[in-house]
């Protein structure tokens, strides 16, 4: 394949927002780790924009620069945080209560996380459970509350002289909402707003205010929040770049890893049992059944579509898929997952796998936020807009055009990542058939 020429991108000048929904454990870690980086203090490990290079050609070219050196990222110098929460903390106060990072790392960037306070965040009880908050916004209907948040977007910009901003939603996981008649169309949401619809949560007026104010928005809980039509038709009326759903971090980040090699390899897949344990503000809220449907059905998905099982009947027509997360507070951020995979190979004979995943939820969580935060800016500024599927890669539950099977397994999610990258710069994507070095 011969290279294109690249894509016209806006350069990345300037100081860019970002503003994230919910400023507890995720957020204040990703705010943390920035500053940390930008004084010197840390590595940006789990960035793959900050650590990650990208092959270009052939392989006997050797041109593999790093991923920030190639496309025209922001630098993290220029990023300004911001965000909203229901609980007034400071992100001083939130980072050290959530108990993430040890003291020592909080304190050597103290004053910088005490100049972060949340705005009061339009919240709503019924939505998620197990949450209460005094730094509430007031008003009569839905869309007088989202007219408050793109105020606060619009003053933000202001007070911080920014030339760009992204969303990234770092909350908490709302209940399960279906999609449904007041999801179809925009005119339908805004009528929704104003007639206090049920079905129109929080999380979907942050998203409406952001687009309203020419503001991209990544999701990264399992909310449905822009995966509807609706919000659809917004970002690409206002030529806006959208992406969601569920940050891809523990459990499942390692099953888009394994289920994969089972079916490169026709191993056939029993069943799959998934436990978790986690104590923090996320595993409170998913104590509640209405928000952990929610989380259920963004874990429950993978799986399916990765291995097609109307495809491979014999292989994965019957397997018994069971996910259970359960809110033990000693554990703090500390999520444990354990998985018991009942897999069989030649002639039918049964194995097993074990994986008991000692992570930290908000430390795999952060690096996806700056991720995000930087790849909907680039697809902003190279005028891509509607769903990014190629940012896929960092999602449980990727969202993809209306009729296409979301792509799940993490490889190929990559390779569309990079490829992606190439395209915007002209570069010849990389297909890896390599038959040209056997040749002549």
């Amino acid at each position: 394949m011969t290279s294109q020429s690249p894509r016209a991108i806006a350069p990345a000048q300037g100081r860019l927002g970002v503003l994230c929904p919910g400023m507890g454990a995720v957020a204040t870690t990703f705010m943390a780790g920035v500053e940390s980086v930008r004084r010197g203090y840390a590595l940006p490990i789990g960035s793959v924009t900050q650590m990650g290079t990208i092959r270009l050609g052939k392989r006997t070219e050797n041109r593999a620069p790093a991923i920030k050196d190639f496309v025209p990222l922001a630098r993290l110098d220029d990023l300004v945080f911001g965000g909203w929460d229901p609980i007034p903390d400071d992100a001083y106060t939130a980072a050290t209560k959530a108990g993430v990072l040890e003291e020592k790392h909080i304190e050597r960037i103290a004053g910088f996380l005490k100049g972060l306070s949340p705005m009061p965040a339009v919240f709503d009880q019924h939505y998620v459970k197990k949450l209460t908050g005094t730094n509430v916004k007031k008003g009569k209907t839905k869309r007088e509350l989202a007219e408050q948040l793109r105020e606060d977007i619009r003053r933000f910009r202001d007070a911080n002289k920014l030339d760009r901003l992204v969303m990234v939603w770092c909350a908490s996981t709302e209940i399960f909402i279906q999609p449904g008649a007041v999801h179809a169309s925009l005119k339908a949401f805004e009528k929704g707003m104003l007639d206090n619809h049920p079905d129109v949560a929080p999380s979907m007026l942050y998203a409406w205010a952001a687009l309203m104010e020419g503001v991209p928005f990544a999701n990264g809980a399992p909310n449905l929040t822009v995966d509807f039509p609706a919000m659809q038709e917004l970002a690409r009326e206002r030529g806006l770049p959208i992406c969601g759903k569920d940050f891809k971090t523990g459990q499942t980040l390692m099953k888009t890893v394994l289920a994969p090699m089972f079916k490169a390899r026709m191993l056939g897949l029993s069943g799959w049992y998934s436990t978790n344990i986690l104590g923090n503000r996320d595993g409170e809220v998913l104590d509640d059944p209405e928000s952990f449907k929610t989380k259920e059905e963004s874990k429950l998905g993978v799986l399916e579509h990765i291995l097609q099982p109307a495809m491979y009947p014999d292989l994965y027509g019957n397997v018994f898929h069971k996910v259970r997360i359960n809110y033990y507070p000693p554990r703090g951020d500390n999520k444990e997952g354990w998985d018991n995979i009942d897999i069989f190979g030649w002639l039918g004979y049964p194995m097993q796998i074990k994986v008991d995943f000692l992570c930290r939820d908000s430390i795999l969580a952060a690096p996806i936020v700056l991720d995000l935060a930087l790849y909907s800016d680039l697809a902003q500024r190279a005028g891509m807009k509607g769903i990014q599927e190629w940012l896929s890669f960092y999602f449980k539950s990727p969202m993809a055009a209306p009729g296409l099977t979301p792509e799940h397994d993490l490889f190929i999610q990559q390779t569309k990542l990079k490829n992606t990258l190439r395209y915007l710069m002209g570069e010849e994507q990389i297909t890896h058939l390599g038959i040209e070095y056997y040749q002549g």
